[in-house]
């Protein structure tokens, strides 16, 4: 039996949006193919980022949730806890820039 995650609750529902999210990115590669008006990929694009960043964002509540009160791996230090979660939140507005 694996490590129960913060996200474990809602793993189902993840799972959907994450099929739902290459759902939209196989949609744009169609669109590719079928040489649509560049503007309208571009729009798909960022339909796909705000879409993962959602998932991301709810990973990361799921975390702070779960793993951060001593229920998951996440370090036992606070200063280290806090650390862990500020730089996969660096990361995650590095890529919007």
């Amino acid at each position: 039996m694996s490590a129960k995650r913060g996200y474990s609750i809602e793993r189902d529902r993840l799972l959907q949006r994450l099929a739902r999210t290459r759902g939209q990115i196989n949609g744009i590669a169609q669109m590719v193919e079928d040489e649509r008006y560049c503007i309208d990929i571009l729009t798909q694009i960022h339909a796909v980022q705000g879409a993962l960043d959602q998932i991301a964002l709810g990973l990361l509540d799921g975390h702070a949730r779960h793993c951060l009160v001593g229920e998951g791996e996440a370090p036992g230090d606070p200063d280290a806890q806090a650390d862990e979660l500020m730089g996969a939140v660096g990361r995650l507005l590095r890529r919007s820039r």
